[in-house]
């Protein structure tokens, strides 16, 4: 039996509707001409021939410029936005020379918004939506472009697949490729994939402390700390602890605390190796959000919670790594990573199933359309159990070869390697049983609470095991692309992949096998695929790049190692993507815009047939228009931030009335920006809105989400050594729905209420 800790007793919050019509793609637009002409009113510097160390002219093919370690002291205006350069070989050096669009939030804007986690990080990058928690997983549900990003998820180029929320303590920049990039990193991909950079250890002696504290009763510290070990070797580690309500939302605390240590020999010298780490609990209350009602979500107040205070999400995170890079010479380099990881969960939590009344005798009746019983305070809300225990497990290597050379007058940068991989999956899931009312509840149902009421407390009930679904695969791929420079103006980019993947899943429901079942008791598959990238780049002058680019990915039937396929042996869902872009370079290259046109097409989508097995008969195509702008107009003046245009259809149905409808949370507008301007070196300010158009919450449309937006802001004062910053978050109180997930018949997470963070960080 498990037990519940002691109720807190919550008061909701007030619930507040503020209508918007906003021009957001003039707020991208106004930062712009407002610096047209204050360069115009600014002295032309003299022209520096010598490019700045992490870009190369265009035309060159030589080896990067190794980058010397600069220490600043003293007051500074606002921290650069501007893209860095890419983290990973496969990208190439430089953003320019990848015919893919690609955003890069680096750590002076984390640090700008506060931004503590991946969840809140990803926000700055249009086209990218929040799935909330539901039963089949638990962790950052993320979707790129309208598909589904859960196993796109990456740690400096290594996969990361596993359930868990992820903490951006450790974490120098993350990397959003768009579009599908299978050539680039092997099955998934669909829509994009996020990779995440740690930081690593540098020469310089430093120690970076910060302390937070919010007007929700959360507070955080952090600590960063590099200590050079030698002439060439450096060690770093990063600490971390939280603990208090993330958000006005009841039901919100987080207990976590991490660390992540690494150590670096070599720096400077032909062969460098990294030795990575990272450790991290959690004791989490997570975020199920609210049950529909009226194909919207339920007009009640936004911080209100339908589970337990004492629900919980503990997980246990540990991940080794290390990194392998020798220099044969300036134009041939070897690179070979290895990383584990593992990652536990066990949870005990209960979720907003459904809506509906209570007769006298505790008879629960959903509600099946609209509300014909008059007041929302009439209603219930059925509860149901979403405990588990998993275990995530993945092994994973890389080795590649990167050589630059010239056939003829024609430079060449070949990279060329192969993956290998293993990993692991097992899910037991539990229930508990209840009554509503007095009544039985059928399995699995906790209880039920009034709607705009809800009791927040549960009884202590045994749990049931349930299904034990098990999974593993073997991986394997090669790959190789070449960036060919025909003239300096003009660079051609072609690769192929060749990937193989063995996967098999059991289930202990139906582990007899009963003929009509549709359960899966056991199943194993092999999946082999040809992955392509081609592109065209077109650089007349430094500032200016254009290009056009398609390319595939793939996703095995079995690529979560879960499946409800009946048994069928499905072949893999192919994504075929051609973009069009431009990357222009203002005011010396200090800001970057960006602008492209592309279309992604899914197809094999699997096909629910309503029994309980799936086939491949789905297409799903999303064509789409992506902006964005990163960088500093002047020195005092930041500005970040992006507008995606999605145009989406379930060409053919992958479900019962899914035909012709848009694929769940995937808007068709949204947008983001966050602006800064410092005073006197020492004064800050800034803010920015987020915008999120409708979007729905299955693939039915049957619920939608409505459109919304909220405003944060932030003040600084900075000192030569240490900073005081305020982040304001939601200033208008503003209702917006960040999360929406298809279970339960459609559950969406609004987004915090007014909440203010006070944070001092310091550099010893």
């Amino acid at each position: 039996m498990k037990r519940y800790l002691p109720a807190k007793k919550r008061h909701p919050g007030k619930k507040r509707h503020l209508p918007v019509k906003t021009a957001l793609v003039g707020l991208l637009i106004t930062p712009v001409a407002f610096s047209q002409e204050a360069a115009a009113q600014q002295s032309p510097a003299p022209a520096d021939p010598t490019p700045p160390p992490t870009t190369k002219p265009a035309g060159t093919s030589q080896a990067p410029v190794t980058m010397q370690t600069t220490t600043v002291t003293g007051a500074r205006p606002s921290e650069d936005f501007a893209p860095p350069a890419p983290s990973l070989n496969r990208l190439g050096n430089d953003v320019h020379d990848i015919p893919q669009s690609i955003v890069i939030i680096n750590k002076p804007l984390m640090q700008s918004q506060g931004v503590t986690s991946l969840q809140s990080a990803v926000r700055n990058v249009p086209g990218v939506t929040l799935g909330a928690a539901e039963g089949g997983s638990i962790g950052n549900n993320i979707y790129l472009n309208g598909f589904n990003a859960r196993t796109d998820l990456y740690i400096d180029g290594m996969r990361d697949p596993a359930q868990y929320y992820r903490d951006t303590f450790a974490i120098e920049q993350i990397e959003v490729l768009m579009g599908p990039s299978s050539m680039l990193f092997g099955r998934g991909s669909t829509g994009g994939v996020i990779n995440q950079v740690l930081k690593k250890p540098n020469l310089t002696k430093s120690t970076d402390l910060s302390v937070s504290g919010s007007t929700n009763a959360y507070g955080r510290a952090t600590a960063d700390i590099n200590y050079p070990t030698g002439e060439s070797s450096a060690a770093r580690v990063n600490l971390m602890f939280q603990d208090g309500s993330v958000s006005t939302r009841q039901q919100t605390q987080v207990q976590d605390f991490g660390i992540a240590p690494s150590y670096k020999f070599g720096i400077g010298t032909p062969t460098e190796v990294t030795l990575y780490g990272l450790l991290q609990y959690n004791h989490d209350h997570v975020d199920y959000g609210l049950p529909p009602l009226n194909r919207y979500p339920a007009n009640v107040s936004p911080n209100l919670a339908y589970g337990f205070p004492s629900d919980r999400t503990d997980q246990f995170i540990a991940m080794a790594g290390a990194n392998i890079e020798h220099k044969f010479n300036p134009n041939l380099k070897l690179r070979s990573q290895t990383q584990f990881n593992y990652v536990n969960t066990n949870v005990i939590e209960t979720a907003p199933q459904s809506v509906g009344t209570v007769s006298a005798n505790g008879t629960f009746t959903a509600l099946t359309g609209s509300n014909p019983y008059g007041a929302s305070y009439n209603l219930f809300v059925r509860q149901q159990s979403h405990d588990r225990i998993i275990d995530d497990l993945t092994l994973n290597n890389q080795t590649e070869i990167e050589a630059k050379f010239k056939t003829a007058s024609i430079g060449h940068t070949l990279l060329a390697g192969f993956d290998l991989g293993y990993e692991s999956y097992r899910n037991q899931a539990y229930s508990r049983t209840g009554t509503c009312n007095g009544a039985p509840l059928p399995t699995g149902y906790v209880g039920c609470t009034s709607l705009t009421a809800p009791s927040g407390n549960g009884p202590l009930l045994p749990e049931t095991a349930g299904n034990l679904a098990m999974g593993y695969a073997y991986a394997f791929g090669a790959y190789a692309n070449d960036t060919i420079e025909l003239i300096p103006e003009v660079k051609l980019v072609g690769g192929l992949r060749y990937d193989v993947y063995y996967s098999q899943i059991g289930n202990s429901i139906n582990s007899a096998n009963t003929r009509g079942s549709t359960a899966v008791p056991y199943f194993a598959q092999t999946d082999t695929f040809l992955s392509y990238r081609a592109g065209l780049i077109f650089q007349p002058t430094k500032q200016q790049t254009y290009y056009v680019s398609t390319s595939t990915s793939f996703n095995p039937s079995l690529e979560q190692l879960t499946s409800t396929t009946g048994g069928q042996s499905l072949p893999p869902q192919n994504n075929t993507a051609y973009e069009a872009g431009v990357k222009y370079d203002l005011f010396k290259e200090t800001l970057s815009l960006t602008a492209a046109v592309f279309q992604i097409t899914q197809n094999n989508a699997r096909t629910n047939n309503g029994d309980g097995t799936f086939s491949s008969a789905g297409t799903i195509r999303v064509r789409g228009v992506r902006t964005g702008i990163a960088g500093h107009i002047t020195d005092e003046w930041q500005v970040f931030g992006g507008y995606t245009y999605l145009d989406a259809r379930i060409i053919d149905g992958i479900g019962a009335g899914t035909q012709g409808m848009i694929p769940q949370n995937t808007p068709t507008d949204s947008a983001a920006v966050w602006t800064t301007y410092t005073f006197a070196k020492k004064y800050e300010i800034g803010g920015g809105v987020t915008y999120t158009g409708v979007r729905f919450a299955n693939n039915t449309n049957v619920t939608a989400v409505p459109a919304g937006y909220h405003l944060d802001a932030t003040a600084a004062y900075k000192m030569e050594k240490s900073t005081l910053r305020l982040n304001l978050f939601n200033l208008t109180n503003s209702l917006y729905y960040e999360q929406a997930m298809a279970s339960d018949g459609g559950r969406t997470v609004p987004y915090t209420g007014f909440t203010a963070m006070l944070t001092y960080s310091a550099r010893l």
